[in-house]
């Protein structure tokens, strides 16, 4: 007999009430007690897994009926975004798993006991898409077969392992058929926050993603330095960054508009001479906001264009643009430094800026003497107290914001030398 739906939903919704109210802080602290979390964590888990299977099965049941229609939308992918404001991706992922699960009856029931993640349906899901239907009809494949060994390995392997087994099924299935176009399937999706930051997504082909990793990984391992206490996710977008530093300083990327593509940065000239502006100081080409200090920062090996405005926001005019450190002081400073100046560090010269020790806008000379190489990271740091200072045989010395000194080799045993403050 039929049961309302609202019935067992709000039971749900009550249990999810009881699980949210329960005290978690009595069941941290010593080791005694991991196991204790942990036990709670399994279930919920599994739990999730299967809250996930409705989810799909409800969403395929939908589309087959048209459920759409009544809030006046053609898909279920597009209610998906606007109702459940999944992702494009997720929404697509859903629908796609709730149509393949149909052709797979054994992975279906591992989802929704909860043995199976989402991911990991809409993964194996791949083998029952229209196309590999068809190839594996004409080539009398058991897909039966297929389901139990696939649903197999996604209970038992890690979710890597089932991206293997799912891609060499499908290889195998298509081993004469032509190479794919690697650029159909590639993605790359930027969103940008409030703030200015952006986070993103890509998709990469295998070829397309080993030209990135190998891009990647030669800008972290030649920037490994002593005492690097980053991630591996902070080096590898700080190489991300770095990369972008490097071609836009090549002057190779394609003329945008008669222009060299650059990242542009407007800011009043009296916040510029003032660090202590606020933190949307200065208005970026995309539409991020920074503070006086990070365009302050930018502008060490920038360029820096005055430009007058009038009362009613009318541009009066426009200066010349002042390059700071010209092309014949940088090539000497590459020379004599060799590469970034800070402790511990061996970025190359290429990766560097050309920072000026005490800053040009508070008069610090645009010359040899008050120029250090110093790489993007690096940088940011002497930008956020740390100081460097070059001494009178060369050698640079790094200190911390504390005052302390940075030493890479042994320390000294004899009296400390004495620096101007």
């Amino acid at each position: 007999m039929f049961e309302p739906v609202g019935g067992v939903v709000d039971e749900l919704m009550a249990a999810l009430d009881g699980l949210a109210g329960e005290d978690l802080a009595p069941l941290f602290g010593p080791a005694l007690f991991g196991p204790v979390l942990l036990d709670r964590l399994r279930p919920l888990l599994a739990a999730q897994n299967r809250l996930a299977a409705e989810v799909t099965r409800t969403v395929r049941e939908c589309e087959v009926s048209g459920a759409a229609e009544v809030d006046g939308l053609k898909t279920m992918g597009s209610w998906l975004r606007g109702h459940a404001h999944l992702a494009a991706a997720e929404a697509a992922r859903v629908v796609r798993a709730g149509r393949a699960l149909e052709h797979l009856p054994t992975l279906a029931a591992a989802f929704a006991a909860g043995h199976v993640t989402g991911e990991q349906a809409a993964i194996v899901g791949r083998v029952a898409e229209p196309e590999q239907l068809s190839r594996a009809a004409e080539q009398d494949v058991d897909l039966a077969a297929v389901d139990a060994v696939l649903t197999d390995v996604a209970r038992e392997r890690p979710h890597a392992d089932v991206a293997k087994a799912v891609h060499h099924y499908l290889d195998r299935l298509d081993a004469d058929g032509p190479q794919p176009d690697p650029t159909e399937g590639r993605r790359l999706v930027i969103a940008r926050h409030p703030d200015g930051s952006i986070s993103g997504r890509f998709d990469l082909d295998a070829v397309g993603g080993q030209k990135l990793q190998a891009a990647l990984e030669s800008i972290v391992q030649a920037g490994r330095a002593a005492g690097d206490e980053r991630t591996r996710a902070q080096q590898q977008a700080d190489a991300l960054v770095q990369l972008c530093d490097n071609q836009l300083a090549a002057g190779n990327l394609p003329v945008l508009r008669g222009h060299k593509p650059h990242v542009i940065v407007t800011i009043d000239s009296e916040d510029l001479a003032d660090p202590s502006a606020g933190s949307g100081a200065a208005e970026m080409g995309f539409g991020a906001t920074i503070s006086a200090a990070r365009a302050r920062w930018m502008a060490c090996d920038g360029q820096v264009t005055r430009v007058v405005m009038g009362p009613d926001g009318v541009p009066l005019d426009v200066g010349g643009t002042i390059r700071l450190f010209p092309p014949h002081i940088r090539r000497a400073a590459e020379v004599r430094d060799g590469g970034c100046v800070f402790a511990g560090c061996r970025a190359p010269t290429w990766w560097c800026d050309m920072h000026h020790l005490p800053a040009w806008i508070d008069g610090g000379a645009t010359d040899l003497a008050n120029a250090a190489l110093l790489c993007e990271r690096h940088h940011t740091k002497v930008h956020h107290g740390f100081r460097v200072e070059r001494q009178p045989d060369g050698r640079w010395r790094i200190w911390r914001p504390d005052g302390t000194e940075i030493l890479t080799g042994p320390r000294r045993t004899g009296p400390p030398l004495v620096t101007a403050a």
